[in-house]
């Protein structure tokens, strides 16, 4: 399945989104003119905001709460008014209607929600579970749709396909099937809307009545992103509100939008009048989502009841304008804005780091362990994991062993924060320099800058990456320890590491599966939450501060040093690429059109928790292009031979890991050719 290239690069639609509202108009008892009006006008306004698909709620059409006013030929007959005025209306209008009504068909009476488009009647599909219980009585008024005859409905004038099995399927929106379900519908265990689901359904419809009581919000919400989740899709919910008969009950007018269990929107409750919630769902993660998950697809076929479904057609004919992008986009996928979210996934991160590194320890039986601390971000943390680690375990944090290795470009404020975490931490601290081993042995080589030349090339560099991961190894020999690993996810993307006897290799690296966007946090995490003593949590807030660089190539004084983002890219940017190239395996275009969304505007959307508000940049679109091409000649077409053989460590995201054995198996001799040509000609250079 394609995206759209014929439309404009900044269209939703040409990227797999399909805009989709829940609506909920004030009730008017037992007056389906004045509801349909309603209706339609609501209808009008999420046409003029490019929505594809709309729901309203259960019974809209004449209100919910009439009771056996229901019975009545003279409102019934003005129902199929109704449906015939909403039809009419729909004819210039590009959003598909579903809209809730009580309709006759054969001897009974049917709950169903009626799917309008462009002056057609697609379909009815009426409601399968009917709440006869507590305060609900609608078997006395309607038939269950199970087993309903399966000719065409009459309604008015009109006719239209019915029955339970009707799936609307868009001709020009790749991935826009329509499935729906009333109200009661998603309260069972096995729902028509996760049937419709595994029968091709992405975009799920709830026309919901549903009274008002205190904590059925919750339970709502809670289904809702239940069936989102469960059925790999998105889901939309709207509930009566305002204006129904209040005899005995109370409502609401909920409304919701879920996609893949990733709440995108709701709306105001106990609003007086119109309410539409609007959001953007991605069809393209739905399908990566279902095509990754194979057991969603076994699921479908080893249903013993399954039935076959019919598929009706429609062309939506989506704008080519601008619409924005409705739904959350996170700068940060791996590390989200709200504070509470940040706090969770830091504590579970940490935890996952600490057990995985305890559980190494205890069966291999060793009881020290070799790190290298250079001041930096990551050693930091590996720092923090591993004495957490030794603290649960019982074991004197003297036997960890660190190591601080100044070479020809390593900072005093870097080697000071070393030597001062260290201390606080109360582990077994020495300073190996390294400069006389990478001299002798650039003088082996026949290096130029062993002859005094200033020549800072990867030999120069790596010479010294390798000394040190060399000594680690060589010191845990001595010891009888292993060496705990401290290179990040992002580093492991990118190839940014020393291959074989440099920092890709230890014997466990509990960072292995935490990008660089998300390390910065859980070091604040550790240090806020009092994990460690109050100076510990002080060197760790002077280490946040410092310039992420590798050290290696000497500066001038006064000099800028070195500096990893400006050689590989903003991590910001590269951890976004890396988030949606390995959670979904999305196209260069989408990830860049996303990128802008999130990254265009810094005063758009929020930003995590303590992030300095100095360093809250902004790019466009053309610095976005350009770094995502060096993600993708880096990722593809470069780093993989390091990442086939990493050492062991723990998946810490739900982003995915790079392991070999995990989440990522891909040939070491790939190339990035075909990323690199998507790229090119679907994304604009500005």
């Amino acid at each position: 399945m394609s995206a759209r290239p014929d439309l404009p690069f900044r269209s939703l639609y040409r990227h797999g989104f399909a805009r989709v509202a829940a609506c909920v108009t004030r009730s008017h008892v037992a007056d389906p003119p004045r509801n349909a009006e309603s209706a339609i006008a609501a209808a009008r306004r999420c046409h003029e905001q490019g929505v594809a698909v709309a729901v309203f709620p259960e019974l809209g059409l004449c209100g919910y709460a009439i009771e056996d006013l229901l019975m009545q030929d003279t409102l019934l007959d003005a129902v199929e008014r109704a449906v015939e005025q909403v039809v009419a209306a729909s004819g210039g209008l590009m959003t598909v209607l579903v809209v809730g009504a009580p309709l006759r068909h054969g001897s009974r009476i049917y709950n169903t929600a009626c799917v309008i488009h462009r002056g057609r009647l697609l379909g009815v599909v009426p409601k399968t579970y009917l709440p006869t219980y507590r305060e609900f009585y609608e078997a006395r008024h309607f038939a269950s749709g199970a087993g309903a005859p399966g000719a065409d409905i009459r309604v008015g004038a009109l006719s239209a396909p019915f029955g339970t099995d009707l799936l609307f399927a868009a001709d020009d929106v790749p991935g826009l099937v329509v499935g729906v379900e009333i109200c009661e519908d998603m309260w069972i265990p096995v729902s028509p809307g996760a049937e419709a689901a595994l029968a091709g359904a992405t975009v799920l419809l709830n026309l919901s009545g549903s009274p008002i009581t205190i904590g059925r919000a919750r339970s709502r919400s809670l289904l809702c992103r239940s069936h989102a989740m469960r059925c790999l899709a998105a889901y939309a919910y709207a509930a009566a509100g305002a204006g129904e008969s209040t005899t005995d009950l109370s409502w609401d007018g909920q409304t919701s939008i879920h996609e893949a269990g990733v709440l995108l929107a709701e709306g105001e409750r106990f609003a007086p009048g119109e309410v539409v919630t609007v959001a953007d769902v991605d069809l393209d993660l739905i399908r990566l989502e279902r095509a990754s998950m194979g057991t969603f697809d076994d699921n479908r076929r080893t249903r013993p009841d399954g039935h076959p479904y019919r598929r009706i057609g429609f062309r939506l004919d989506p704008p080519t304008t601008d619409l924005g992008l409705a739904r959350p986009v996170e700068r940060f996928p791996f590390v989200p804005a709200d504070p509470a979210q940040l706090a969770e996934d830091c504590y579970e991160g940490y935890e996952i780091q600490v057990a995985g590194l305890e559980q190494r320890l205890r069966a291999t039986g060793t009881r020290r362990v070799t790190i290298g601390i250079s001041g930096g971000l990551d050693s930091t943390h590996a720092l923090v994991v591993t004495a957490k680690a030794f603290d649960r375990l019982g074991w004197p944090r003297q036997d960890i062993l660190g190591y601080t290795m100044p070479g020809f470009a390593t900072s005093s404020e870097t080697k000071g924060n070393a030597h001062r975490l260290m201390a606080a931490l109360g582990i077994t601290a020495t300073e190996l320099d390294i400069r006389p081993s990478a001299r002798q042995m650039l003088a082996d080589l026949g290096h130029p800058f062993a002859r005094g030349e200033p020549v800072y090339d990867t030999t120069f560099e790596n010479v010294q990456a390798g000394l040190r991961t060399d000594y680690l190894f060589r010191l845990a020999n001595r010891h009888g320890g292993i060496v705990v690993g401290t290179g990040d996810l992002s580093e492991l993307a990118l190839g940014w590491c020393t291959y074989g006897v440099g920092d890709q290799m230890s014997h466990y690296n509990v960072n292995a599966g935490v990008p660089k966007t998300l390390i910065q946090h859980l070091i604040r995490w550790v240090a806020t939450t009092e994990q460690f003593d109050e100076d510990v949590g002080e060197v760790l807030l002077a280490i946040l501060s410092g310039e992420i660089s590798p050290e290696l190539v000497p500066v001038e004084a006064g000099a800028k040093p070195q500096s990893t983002e400006a050689a590989i890219g903003p991590y910001a940017l590269q951890d976004f690429n890396l988030f949606y190239t390995l959670r979904y395996g999305m196209r260069p275009s989408k990830i860049a059109f996303l990128a802008e969304r999130a990254w265009a505007d810094p005063d758009r959307g929020g930003w995590p928790a303590g992030f300095p508000a100095d360093r809250r940049p902004s790019y466009d679109l053309a610095t976005i292009r350009h770094w995502l091409e060096v993600f993708l000649r880096r990722f593809f077409g470069f780093a993989q031979f390091k990442r086939s053989a990493l050492p062991n460590g723990p998946k810490v995201s739900h982003g995915g890991s790079l392991s070999p054995r995990g989440d990522w198996r891909a040939p070491s001799d790939g190339n990035a050719e075909i990323w690199l040509a998507e790229l090119r000609a679907n994304v604009p250079e500005s």
